[in-house]
């Protein structure tokens, strides 16, 4: 399995007790130190009004991380096109690339602009029985973000983050609007040339993030670009969105091939027991997200066993918790063989989150450890 990378997704999480700054630190080094365990990437995810993540501007932070590395690539796992422009998205990267060349990745995610109700889903051409792949991985049922979309927080999320009257472009338009910006090809409908200095012509590795075979899939298949599909975050939808990628997919000057990354939840521990005593925050952080509270700082164990669970608090979790890879380095490495089969992903792309920032990296060391090995 050393032949299958393994990248890092960052939240820039915020531990209970600690402050945006010292999430920023964690996150640097840890970056530092993933880039000395030999991991490929390292993604900033954009996220707001969330108390406990302080990664909101994925440009920002990599800014800050790309002159604290050397050799490991640095990008967002996304940036959200639903509230900027494609011109903002180039000659942001653009700056980046002018002083880092060949290191980044533009990830553009389209979440920001999604719209109560709309409809994204695809069916996928891999069975799923009892809540299974065949070779066992465990896709649990679709999730409803309907509560979530519909929430008076992500109404404020639009009216903070689109200028008054505004509107979010269409969303292939505006990948088509940024690879052309790129190539120094944009031409609008009477003939006026756009020239990005810096980012025309720019050195970035582009990426489509999607979490089903709707349409992040498919603009990312038809422009034969890489996918990222995310199975830390949908885990009942990754098979559609793999497969409807792939169905998609048109030979580009970029690939001849589906290129797919997919990701994972995951605290790795000397044993199972200590894995699942570092993870027991993870489920009041979770529902914090899904109740549309805004993600909190993160708990310690003890914090998070003194929350009064509820019934609803459990189904609007369990899917996570079922998917969440928790354990020895072995154990986790076998589940993470398992999800890498069942999607035919090029990479992994792992996302680690404990309270204390030590337990984090050695939870990255002893995964690329036992990686290695395999």
């Amino acid at each position: 399995m050393s032949d299958i990378p393994l990248g890092v997704l960052d939240l820039v999480p915020v531990p209970s007790g600690a402050t945006a700054a010292d999430a920023l630190r964690n996150s640097i080094e840890l970056a530092q130190r993933t880039e000395e365990f030999g991991y490929s990437r390292y993604w900033f995810a954009e996220h707001h009004l969330n108390p406990g993540v302080a990664g909101t501007s994925p440009a920002v932070v990599l800014a800050l991380t790309a002159a604290a590395t050397s050799t490991i690539r640095l990008g967002s796992g996304a940036v959200q096109l639903g509230h900027r422009t494609a011109l903002a998205t180039v000659e942001e990267f653009g700056l980046l690339d002018a002083l880092h060349p060949g290191r980044l990745d533009l990830g553009l995610g389209r979440s920001g602009g999604r719209q109560p109700g709309e409809k994204t889903e695809s069916p996928t051409t891999t069975p799923v029985v009892d809540g299974r792949a065949p070779n066992g991985l465990v896709v649990p049922p679709r999730f409803s973000f309907a509560r979530l979309l519909g929430s008076p927080r992500i109404a404020l999320h639009r009216k903070l983050l689109l200028l008054p009257g505004a509107e979010s472009q269409d969303y292939t338009e505006q990948i088509d609007d940024i690879l052309a910006l790129l190539a120094g090809t944009y031409r609008t409908e009477d003939g006026a040339e756009a020239h990005i200095v810096p980012g025309e012509g720019a050195d970035l590795e582009l990426w489509i993030l999607g979490s089903s075979g709707g349409e992040s899939a498919q603009v990312a298949g038809a422009r034969g670009l890489r996918f990222a599909a995310n199975y830390h975050v949908s885990p009942a939808t990754v098979l559609e969105a793999v497969d409807g990628y792939r169905s998609y997919f048109q030979p580009s000057d970029v690939l001849d091939k589906p290129y797919v990354s997919v990701s994972a939840d995951v605290v790795v521990a000397e044993d199972d027991a200590t894995a699942r005593e570092l993870a027991t925050g993870y489920g009041a952080w979770v529902r914090s997200i899904r109740t549309a509270e805004g993600a909190i700082p993160f708990p310690t164990p003890d914090e998070a066993r003194a929350h009064a669970w509820t019934d609803e608090d459990r189904e609007l979790v369990q899917d996570r918790l079922d998917t969440q890879f928790v354990g020895s380095p072995q154990h986790v490495a076998d589940r993470l063989e398992q999800l890498q089969e069942a999607t035919g992903a090029d990479e992994l792309l792992i996302t680690t989150i404990t309270h204390d920032q030590a337990d984090r990296v050695r939870s990255y060391e002893l995964l690329a450890a036992e990686w290695r090995r395999r």
